[in-house]
């Protein structure tokens, strides 16, 4: 694993159609969330970039799949926030089905970040990432964002809770914080993991 490899990663392009997406060989791994679970401040914090991910005051502004890249071979990819975006009922359609039809079909996606607001976890979109990622037999790692809101006790018993809800999903947790950089290390080892298996 090339040392330091996620703050090299640089946009790429954004794919609003899946005749757009690029070569389907390497190995990627794709970021989910509802739109006010702070998706691309994640983003940032796993990669220390400030600015990677364009963070907006209007949640659910990412309309597209968004591509960064290390290499030809390597991405991260930033899947369009889900619940608040203001957009009329056709075009969300076109998402849900673009969405669905990249964890179907996409060979070189070797797993899903779902990331959820510690404060409000197992929402509906949660629940329906959950059954993709099931159906397609996709692993799964799910951020708990946001704990610096709780208190440790209060969000080790979130934790406990939400693990409990998925077990029986291939899935790993943990609580993060993309403020306060907690449990930043695990996540970019599962990064690693997945897109440089030893």
């Amino acid at each position: 694993m090339p040392n330091g490899w996620y703050s090299r990663l640089e946009f790429k392009l954004g794919v609003a159609a899946i005749k757009q997406l690029p070569e389907d060989d390497g190995s990627e791994v794709a970021f989910a969330g509802r739109s006010n679970v702070g998706k691309s401040s994640v983003i940032n914090k796993i990669t220390h970039r400030r600015s990677l991910a364009r963070i907006s005051k209007s949640p659910g502004r990412t309309r597209e799949l968004n591509y960064f890249s290390y290499d030809e071979n390597t991405h991260l990819v930033d899947l369009p926030g889900y619940g608040y975006a203001k957009v009329n009922v056709a075009m969300r359609d076109a998402w849900a089905k673009l969405l669905e039809r990249y964890l179907q079909e996409r060979k070189s996606l070797q797993g899903v970040f779902l990331i959820m607001d510690v404060r409000h976890p197992m929402g509906k979109f949660d629940q329906l990432m959950l059954n993709y990622c099931q159906t397609c037999n996709l692993p799964l790692h799910v951020l708990l964002n946001k704990s610096d809101k709780l208190s440790k006790n209060a969000g080790n018993k979130v934790l406990a809770e939400v693990r409990r809800e998925i077990k029986d999903v291939d899935a790993s947790i943990q609580l993060f914080s993309a403020l306060k950089g907690t449990g930043l290390d695990e996540a970019r080892q599962k990064l690693a993991d997945w897109l440089y298996p030893e």
